[in-house]
């Protein structure tokens, strides 16, 4: 099988940790992004989850419970009132 070589830039801190983790590993880093590459291929997906935003506002568990509240108030089996909501806004 031909070779072919890949070039990209990246944080050089990011190398030197990215090259210790390999090492404790047994790898390199080719060997690393080979991995990569080829379940990527393979798999037709990135083999990990990617978050878009880390805010835990957005997190599953909050807006599962943000829908709870937004139904209760609407069903009239909670109402919040004007305290309740200055309270929500100094957290």
């Amino acid at each position: 099988m031909a070779q072919a070589m890949v070039n990209f830039r990246m944080d050089e801190e990011l190398k030197k940790d990215m090259e210790q983790a390999c090492k404790e590993m047994g790898l390199n880093m080719t060997t690393a992004f080979t991995i990569f590459a080829t379940k990527v291929s393979k798999e037709r997906r990135i083999p990990f989850e990617i978050a878009a935003d880390p805010d835990p506002f957005y997190s599953e568990a909050n807006i599962y419970r943000l829908r709870k509240a937004i139904a209760d108030v609407e069903s009239g089996r909670s109402k919040l009132t004007e305290r309740e909501l200055i309270e929500a806004d100094d957290d």
